[in-house]
């Protein structure tokens, strides 16, 4: 189970015109607001990555105004792993639990997802917080991730877990972001 004490939220380059080609982008904008907006109210860490933005954009305005004291870090590298602005970042948290979310699910998140697994990280993807521009790469993505070792969650799944009591301000508070 995830823990307040041992979790990240990454956020993986969810930029420029790449991020409005994703399918369902919608339900992937709504879902990142939610578990950035769930995050912040939890006290958990946020790491927030850009491939490349020179050539793809900056984090999209639907998102970027709610990280607005987290520095994305730049990458070339597609897994975050590979980065090591990323691994000093996410050292430096010593935290083990990793809530994946960005996109695009079968390229940046997959091999982001298998770095981590192979660093030892317990990384659970938000499912609905990840797209690819097809239906298909994503669930092939998914597969991949899950075959790895990599557990799968929800938005709302993920916050009721790290919540873990149906009671207090926090438990208001995300109660009106999940409704």
């Amino acid at each position: 189970m995830l823990t307040l004490t041992n979790t990240v939220l990454l956020v993986v380059d969810v930029q420029g015109k790449l991020a409005h080609m994703m399918d369902e982008k919608q339900r992937l904008f709504d879902n990142l607001q939610k578990i950035i907006e769930g995050a912040r109210i939890l006290e958990i860490p946020i790491i927030v990555t850009e491939q490349n933005p020179t050539g793809l954009g900056r984090t999209i305005p639907e998102i970027a105004h709610l990280l607005t004291d987290v520095q994305p870090i730049s990458k070339i590298n597609f897994s975050c792993c590979g980065n090591v602005a990323f691994m000093q970042s996410l050292q430096a948290l010593n935290r083990q639990q990793i809530l994946m979310t960005g996109i695009e699910t079968h390229i940046c998140v997959y091999q982001t997802t298998m770095g981590l697994l192979d660093l030892g990280y317990e990384v659970q993807v938000v499912v609905d917080a990840v797209a690819s521009r097809t239906a298909d790469n994503k669930a092939i993505g998914l597969e991949k991730m899950k075959s790895a070792g990599a557990s799968v969650t929800s938005t709302e799944m993920a916050l009721y877990e790290l919540l873990q009591v149906a009671d207090g301000p926090q438990f208001k508070r995300i109660l009106k972001i999940v409704k």
